[in-house]
This record gives structure tokens, C-alpha cells and sequence, in this order.
């Protein structure tokens, strides 16, 4: 995609549409090979996914090509860069402090990749994952996004907060997309937990400015979304009702799918290329209506 094909990632209105774990190095346990990079499978489709990086030294150059020449913008998830396990506590019961040495990391992750020459590739930095849920202080969060506004004045930073503890986030001026995650509700659009949390999350912007990315669930646990009244064929519904939920409010740009592989969050749970067929149609429905893709 190049760069004057390209969405622009301020824009009002929905433009990208991609999953979570496209290349972060997940095998799903369920096709019975050794793979771990989904580009191909989504491509299509889709003009975003996540990318993790996982240390400083990583050189994901050869990956960053991979995705442009798939016209996919890259959401570089570079938590671990910032961010480290610090034992017990907080909400989610496992707390995470801001690395000691947080600034040399994200240098040395930016000179090793030459990152700032490479900002047509990206689409935006993902920091600081469900960062009030994990006990991360707005200091913390703060220094983070704005280490990475300061080298990328020009890239989306993108965090995601985890539904119990919208209240108590703080978005800094430093962040450009906010979105928060709730599974496994039938009718998202239509309902008034989902909408009453998606009104919480947009009075906590710091900018007006500021965009918000849904996070469209897009996998199946069969004992929570069972719960819930949920069947995998419902899965359709739930995937239109997002997309309408998206494409009706200006402020959304983006609806990122949660998760494409399955087996990540439990031995048992199906990722979104798992789904009956008529969910993935949907699925590629949306999303070729949102990018554009034939």
C-alpha cells in the first residue's frame, strides 16, 4: 500500500479493520501445522494487524515488508519494551511497573530497526496493554507514550483498557487511539452495559482528538460465550453488530478483531479462522467493506 493509497490514521470515521496475534509468534493448536504468521490468511480482507516485538534487539524489518507488500499497516505491540511482570496486586492480580531502563530499550529498538524511516509501514504503537487493569500508574503510561510521540510525532499510539477499570484510566495528551475490551456480549450495539462503558471510555480523553478502535470479539470460549447465550453460530451477529456500532459513530476508526488463532487464552477457545464458515464470510464482508480491498 503505498503511502498516498494509504488511510489517514486521524481521520473521522472507520478505516481499518484487522485481528489481534496475525504475527506474534502463536502456533494455534488446531490446524496441525507449525505456523505462526497469518498475513497470508487475512490479507484480503484486512489493512491492519498486530506485530509483537519482543526485545529491543528484535530486527522486524523483513516482517515490516512482509505486511506492506500484503498491504496490511503494521500495530507494533512493543509493550515488552516499557513494561515488565512485577509480581502480584492491582486488578487483574498481576502488577506491571515501567522498566528501569525503559528509554535505552525503546533507543536501541529504534536504532536496531532504523524505525523512523520506516513510519510508512506502521500504522500505530500499541503501549501499555490494559494498562489500569495491570496497575501501571498514569506517570507510568505517561512516560511511555510520550517517549514514543517524541521519536514518532506522527504515529498512532494506540492503548487498550480492559473493561472493569475505565474509570480509573488516564489517557495522556500522547496517546491518538484509545479502546477498551469486553467479550462476549450477544449485541454490543444495542446494549446499554456495552454502550454505557463505550460513553465512559470517550469522557476520559484528555483531546478531543483522540480516536477510538473497538475491539470486536472475534474468538469463542465455549463456557463464557456459552454463558452468555452465545453459539458460534450467534458469532455472525455479534461480528455485523460491531461493524454497525462502528461504522455509525464518527469517533471510531478502527475495529480490531480479538483473536484470529485459536487456542491463546484457552486450551479450548477458537480463534476467529475457526468459527463456522458463515462467520468468516461475514467477517471478510466487513472487512472488505471497510477497506476498500475487492
Amino acid at each position: 500500500m503505498s503511502q498516498q493509497d494509504a488511510p489517514d490514521p486521524h481521520a473521522n470515521g472507520l478505516r481499518y479493520f484487522g485481528y489481534v496475534l496475525v504475527d506474534v509468534g502463536f502456533d494455534d493448536p488446531f490446524d496441525g501445522v507449525a505456523k505462526t504468521n497469518y498475513v497470508d490468511e487475512v490479507s484480503s480482507f484486512t489493512n491492519m494487524a498486530d506485530l509483537l516485538v519482543g526485545d529491543p534487539t528484535d530486527d522486524i524489518s523483513a516482517r515490516l515488508d512482509y505486511m506492506e507488500r500484503n498491504q496490511l499497516g503494521a500495530v507494533l505491540h512493543v509493550s515488552d519494551i516499557f513494561f515488565q511482570s512485577a509480581g502480584s496486586g492491582g486488578p487483574s492480580g498481576n502488577r506491571q511497573d515501567l522498566r528501569g531502563d525503559y528509554a535505552s530499550r525503546w533507543n536501541t529498538f529504534v536504532a536496531t530497526n532504523n524505525l523512523t524511516s520506516q513510519t510508512t509501514k506502521i500504522l500505530a504503537l500499541y503501549v501499555g496493554e490494559e494498562p489500569t487493569w495491570n496497575d501501571i500508574s498514569y506517570l507510568e503510561l505517561k512516560s511511555a507514550t510520550d517517549l514514543i510521540k517524541s521519536t514518532m510525532p506522527n504515529t498512532p499510539v494506540l492503548i487498550v483498557e480492559a473493561y472493569p477499570s475505565i474509570d480509573g484510566l488516564q489517557i495522556p495528551d500522547s496517546v491518538d487511539w484509545v479502546g477498551f475490551d469486553h467479550y462476549f456480549i450477544k449485541d454490543p450495539e444495542n446494549s446499554s452495559v456495552f454502550l454505557d462503558e463505550l460513553a465512559r471510555l470517550k469522557a476520559k480523553r484528555s483531546l478531543r482528538a483522540q480516536k477510538i478502535v473497538l475491539v470486536l470479539d472475534a474468538h469463542y470460549i465455549a463456557s463464557a460465550h456459552g454463558a452468555a447465550g452465545i453459539s458460534e453460530a450467534d458469532m455472525k451477529a455479534v461480528a455485523t453488530s460491531y461493524y454497525d456500532l462502528a461504522s455509525s459513530d464518527p469517533e471510531v476508526i478502527a475495529l480490531f478483531g480479538y483473536v484470529w488463532p485459536g487456542g491463546f487464552d484457552d486450551p479450548s477457545s477458537r480463534g476467529a479462522r475457526e468459527l463456522p464458515a458463515e462467520v468468516i464470510d461475514e467477517h471478510r464482508r466487513i472487512g472488505k467493506a471497510i477497506t476498500g480491498k475487492p
